[in-house]
C-alpha cells in the first residue's frame, strides 16, 4: 500500500459511509470499491468520527428475534431450499458490517495491518453476498422476501467496547461455527442436484476459514500486548459476552 495523497478521505469516514449505505448490492458495490481505494493507498489512516451503533438496513427483510423466525421447512423442497439460501445471503450481508466496524471501531488502536485485513474480509463478505444472492434469484427468490434474525448484530454491539471481545466472539466463534456446518450444507446441496450452489458454498468456505485465521492471528497480538493467555483469555471473553450456545 502506498502512502495516500495530502487531503485524501480518511478510512474511517470512507468505512462510515459504507455501514451507513441500507441498499445490499449498493454496499456491496461500495464496500469493495473502498477496500480497492485502501489497498491503492488513495485513503489517509484516520477515524475522526466514531463508527455509527448500528448500520443502516434496507426496509427488507424484517428482523425478528431468534425464537420467533418460522421454521425453513424440509430441506428437499422448494420452500427450504430458498428458505436457507436467504439465512446464508443474511449472514454475509451482515458479515460486511461486522468486518467494517472491526475495521473501523478499532482500527485506530490496532493499526493500519488490522484495517488491511479487514477491509479485505469486508470486500470478500461482499462477494458472498452477491454469489449467494444471485443463486437466490437462480431459484426463484431474493433477498429480503423472507424475514431473518437480528442476532449477529448482538454479539456485535455486546462487544462494542473491547476489540478482545469482539474477535474473540465474532471470528472465533461466529465465524468458526460456520466452518463446522459449512461441509455437511455442501454435501446436502449437492446431494439435491444443486452443484453450482454446492461450488459457491466451497469457494465461501475457503474464505471463511482464513477470516477465521486473521481473526486468531489479531486475538494473539491483543493477548501479548494484555499479557494474557490465548486460550484462557478466550474461553473467559466467549463466557461473559456470548449468549448463544
Amino acid at each position: 500500500m502506498r502512502a495516500p495523497a495530502a487531503g485524501a478521505l480518511a478510512v474511517g469516514d470512507a468505512i462510515r459511509a459504507c455501514l451507513l449505505t441500507p441498499a445490499p448490492f449498493a454496499k456491496a458495490m461500495r464496500v469493495r470499491a473502498l477496500a480497492r481505494d485502501w489497498r491503492l493507498g488513495r485513503l489517509g489512516f484516520a477515524f475522526a468520527q466514531p463508527m455509527p451503533p448500528r448500520p443502516a438496513r434496507p426496509p427488507l427483510p424484517e428482523l425478528l428475534p431468534a425464537n420467533r423466525m418460522p421454521r425453513r421447512g424440509r430441506g428437499g423442497s422448494a420452500r427450504g431450499r430458498i428458505a436457507l439460501w436467504h439465512a446464508l445471503a443474511h449472514i454475509e450481508f451482515v458479515a460486511i458490517d461486522l468486518a467494517l466496524d472491526m475495521a473501523g471501531r478499532f482500527g485506530a488502536e490496532m493499526g493500519a495491518g488490522f484495517v488491511d485485513d479487514f477491509l479485505k474480509v469486508a470486500a470478500e463478505e461482499a462477494m458472498h453476498f452477491v454469489l449467494i444472492a444471485r443463486h437466490l434469484a437462480v431459484l426463484g427468490s431474493h433477498y429480503g422476501a423472507l424475514p431473518a434474525h437480528d442476532g449477529l448484530w448482538e454479539a456485535a454491539e455486546a462487544t462494542a467496547h473491547d476489540v478482545g471481545a469482539r474477535l474473540a466472539v465474532v471470528p472465533m466463534v461466529l465465524e468458526a461455527r460456520g466452518l463446522d456446518v459449512t461441509p455437511q450444507a455442501i454435501a446436502r446441496v449437492r446431494a439435491a442436484g444443486d452443484e453450482r450452489g454446492a461450488r459457491v458454498l466451497a469457494r465461501i468456505l475457503a474464505d471463511e476459514v482464513r477470516h477465521v485465521r486473521l481473526g486468531a492471528k489479531h486475538f494473539g497480538a491483543v493477548c501479548a500486548m494484555r499479557g494474557e493467555s490465548v486460550e484462557g483469555y478466550w474461553q473467559m471473553l466467549v463466557a461473559r459476552h456470548f449468549r448463544g450456545g
